[in-house]
């Protein structure tokens, strides 16, 4: 597991499944402050369809305009074409792209089957090699499925050494839809631990308010070290369409290694003022 603590502001995220479009200006305001903070890295926008993810259409423009600053970029691919045109962006860091262990999951995500995606992830990497990005993949639906499709954790380890061999940088085991407990959190960490030195492993877990803790507990336990979230709490995955589940609110995880005498490297005084931004810019 990543030994270095890495925490990951995802506002990308909080938005894509939000109804009503969020001006550029806004959007880029509320960046710019998560910026000060002192996040390893933004998840931040996506090239994907504006079909697919209409919140995401401005990514291009809004990476154009934010502020410097040591914290990485990431966006979202789905593609070898939004692959592409991340690559090209000067702004982007990091490439992330959605690998489902549900096959019915993978098809209704992006429009391809595994076998499909895994060929996608190696053709990405070849062009953030060429490029001199990073790849990041997440393991979707790693945590269980709604689907009936075959889940256990040796399956995640599978698809993990398949992926880390196509070239993944980063593995981020994810909570697509909330069904992860301390237990099954263990087991897939547990199965992950070959891969440890080889990639960089890190968790991206959905939650409800009253399950945080013991799912970032279990994680910790494990030795994970990278871990997404959102301000509040917001987001989630629109694909999936489960209302219940949110991403695993930053504050939470600022209070759990606060608890733990954990040094975040977080801005307290920054955060808070993008904690009262994030207010202002998301309708509720």
């Amino acid at each position: 597991m990543s030994q270095t603590l890495q925490l990951i502001e995802c506002p990308r995220d909080a938005m894509q499944g939000i109804h009503d479009f969020i001006p550029t200006e806004k959007k880029v305001a509320y960046i710019n402050t998560l910026l000060k903070c002192g996040f390893h890295t933004l998840d931040c926008g996506s090239f994907v369809s504006p079909k697919a993810i209409p919140q995401m259409q401005d990514t291009a423009t809004v990476l154009d305009r934010l502020d410097m600053s040591a914290t990485k970029l990431s966006v979202i691919v789905a593609n070898v074409r939004g692959a592409q045109d991340a690559c090209l962006h000067p702004r982007v860091d990091l490439l992330g792209f959605p690998f489902s262990v549900s096959e019915t999951f993978q098809q209704r995500n992006t429009n391809a089957s595994r076998k499909e995606a895994l060929d996608r992830v190696k053709e990405t990497k070849e062009l953030c090699t060429k490029h001199g990005k990073g790849l990041i993949v997440y393991l979707s639906m790693a945590f269980g499925n709604p689907y009936g499709d075959e889940w256990s954790a040796a399956t995640v380890a599978e698809w993990a050494a398949r992926l880390a061999e196509a070239g993944a940088d980063v593995l981020m085991p994810s909570d697509t839809i909330g069904s992860s407990d301390p237990e099954n959190i263990r087991a897939v960490f547990s199965a992950l631990q070959g891969l440890t030195g080889i990639v960089t492993i890190g968790a991206h877990l959905h939650t409800t308010p009253d399950t945080w803790q013991p799912k970032l507990q279990a994680a910790w336990d494990s030795g994970v070290r990278r871990f997404d979230s959102a301000i509040k709490g917001f987001g989630g995955c629109p694909m999936a369409k489960d209302e219940l589940t949110g991403n695993m609110p930053t504050e939470r995880v600022l209070e759990f290694l606060s608890g733990s005498e954990v040094e975040s490297g977080i801005d307290a005084r920054r955060f808070s003022e993008s904690m009262l931004l994030a207010g202002a810019t998301f309708p509720l």
